[in-house]
């Protein structure tokens, strides 16, 4: 039969150890994208509409925006969604047009390739 001192350590020492770690979400984006920064206009932006997610499949698209799951053409108070791409939500509001990126101050670019010297392998 185990000894049950022994046993109790053990257990108390296992468990110990899991708590030592805390865990995080790995889904996360960095903490620079998501924390305001010292300027105005981080600060406007992370008080103002959010874009945090957009789905698109080959039935629907869908922007979570503010915490909200807002269909293509579905309505956000008083903006309607009118666009949906893999990185931004255009919102409309009579006149007033409303571009949320998925990553502001992100800016997505072609590679410039090069090309390869002859005799040169890649």
């Amino acid at each position: 039969m185990r000894n049950p001192r022994r046993y109790l350590l053990a257990m108390t020492m296992t468990m110990a150890g899991a708590q030592a770690q805390p865990l995080t979400d790995p889904t996360k984006p960095p903490s620079a994208l998501t924390a305001p920064t010292g300027s105005a206009l981080a600060q406007e932006e992370f008080t103002g509409t959010r874009l945090q997610s957009i789905l698109i499949s080959s039935g629907r698209k869908v922007a979570v925006i503010n915490g909200t799951m807002v269909p293509l053409g579905g309505m956000l108070g008083e903006s309607r969604v009118v666009k949906i791409t893999e990185t931004q939500v255009v919102l409309q509001n009579g006149a007033e047009t409303e571009v949320l990126t998925m990553y502001p101050g992100i800016e997505k670019r072609p590679v410039k390739r090069i090309a390869a010297r002859r005799g040169e392998s890649r």
